[in-house]
C-alpha cells in the first residue's frame, strides 16, 4: 500500500469474472504520516482510506468485467460501515462482488478483513466511461502489470 500516491491495493489474489468477484491485499505501512495525526499514540488507518481500499478493488473487478475498455468512477457510497480498527502494519484482504450492472452503472459490495475479522463493508455505486484520457489507460495497464491483474482479463477479443 502507497498511501501518498494513492495506491491502496498491493496485488490482486483473485479475480472471478465469472461470478463476477474479487479478492485483493493490501499492507497497511508501519509507517505513514497519515498515523502522525490520526491518532497520536493510538494510530488507526482512516475510514475513508478503507473505504477507498475496497473502492478500488471493485474498480479493478470492474475493469476486468469490461475488459479495460472502459473507467469506472466512484460515483457514491452506501451502507459504509466501519466495525474495527485497522492498526498500522497489518494486512487486508478486500473482497467485493458485483450486484448490479447496466446503463453505465455497477453497484459492488465490498468488505475488508484483517484475517477473519470483518473490519468494514460498503455498497459502492460507479459510473463507467470510456477511457477520458490515453494517459489515464497506460498508467492503469501499468498498475495492472504492478499488482498482478490478470493478463486474460485485459484481452479485447
Amino acid at each position: 500500500m502507497q498511501i501518498e500516491t494513492f495506491q491502496l491495493i498491493d496485488r490482486i489474489v483473485d479475480l472471478n469474472i465469472g461470478e463476477r468477484t474479487i479478492t485483493v491485499e493490501a499492507q497497511v505501512p508501519e509507517k505513514s504520516t497519515i498515523f502522525e495525526g490520526h491518532f497520536p499514540g493510538y494510530p488507526i488507518m482512516p475510514g475513508v482510506l478503507l473505504t477507498e481500499a475496497m473502492a478500488q478493488s471493485s474498480g479493478w473487478l470492474l475493469l476486468g468485467l469490461m475488459k479495460f475498455e472502459r473507467m469506472p468512477f466512484l460515483a457514491m457510497i452506501k451502507e459504509a460501515k466501519m466495525r474495527g480498527f485497522v492498526s498500522p502494519g497489518q494486512l487486508l484482504t478486500i473482497d467485493a462482488k458485483v450486484e448490479y450492472e447496466g446503463s453505465g452503472f455497477a453497484v459492488t459490495s465490498a468488505k475488508v478483513r484483517v484475517g477473519t475479522e470483518l473490519k468494514c463493508s460498503a455498497d459502492l455505486t460507479f459510473r463507467h466511461i470510456p477511457f477520458p484520457h490515453p494517459d489515464l489507460r497506460v498508467h492503469m495497464d501499468a498498475m495492472a502489470h504492478k499488482i498482478g491483474f490478470p493478463q486474460q482479463a485485459m484481452t479485447h477479443e
